[in-house]
């Protein structure tokens, strides 16, 4: 942990991304459990025999010191704190998804330790889990739901707008910030469902294939709207191989 404003040790982390730095050097962002993402140099990392260059590994549970002050710290010493299979396949793509979502919605130094234990999680559960492409839809969906929720966005999918309880067999559209409302869509890139369907993705229940689509549809429609037009490039890629 923290000695001081200027030097912290002891910290778990992920790399969510690597960018050479001058000659020798990487800048990394990374996603720390009681500091948020915070930017590192680490310095002579791309050195053939720097201590650190075996270490950087996205998607692998890291325990990090660094120091300094400002945009950028200097990252002091990097180890792996337990290693699992590493993402491949589709399952990469996916992790590559996840950190960027990271990047893209959380602000710097914007502490998010339950969403840090659901992110590491959700990459031990893609690391593990068989081949199969359901599951990971599951764990995605999660994932998507507790990022939004636990960044404040309100995503409520168990009462309506009102607090009220959802009738199963009633029509419900979700407008962000709101929440449901009752009633059909009247709007196009508004998402529309029954109660039921509601509470089956408020339980990350998506054994009916409609649910299952029902929420990649909200989840894509909501984090579209926070990302404020911004394109997501891993998205891009899963669209055009239709794993998304």
């Amino acid at each position: 942990m923290s000695s001081g404003k200027q030097r912290v040790d002891g910290q778990p982390a992920f790399l969510l991304q690597a960018h050479p730095y001058r000659e020798t050097s990487l800048v990394v962002d990374v996603f720390s459990r009681d500091f948020g993402r915070i930017g590192l140099v680490a310095r002579g990392a791309k050195r053939p025999r720097a201590a650190l260059r075996g270490v950087l590994v996205e998607f692998q549970p890291l325990e990090l010191g660094w120091f300094g002050q400002g945009e950028l710290r200097t990252l002091a010493r990097a180890e792996w704190q337990r290693a699992w299979p590493m993402l491949s396949g589709p399952r990469l793509l996916l992790g590559y998804y996840l950190n960027e979502l990271l990047q893209r919605l959380l602000a710097r130094e914007d502490a998010h330790p339950a969403l840090f234990d659901r992110y590491a999680d959700t990459l031990q559960k893609l690391a593990l889990a068989p081949g199969e492409t359901a599951g990971h839809q599951v764990l995605l969906r999660s994932f998507e739901k507790s990022l939004l929720q636990e960044l404040g966005y309100g995503l409520t999918l168990d009462v309506d707008a009102h607090g009220t309880a959802l009738a199963g067999d009633a029509s419900y559209h979700y407008v962000p910030d709101q929440g449901l409302v009752a009633g059909d869509a009247q709007a196009p890139h508004v998402v529309g469902l029954t109660g039921a369907q509601a509470l089956a993705i408020s339980g990350d229940d998506y054994g009916d294939p409609q649910v299952a689509r029902l929420a990649r549809t909200l989840m894509r429609t909501l984090i579209a709207h926070y990302l404020q037009g911004q394109e997501l490039r891993t998205r891009r890629v899963f669209i055009e191989l239709q794993d998304l």
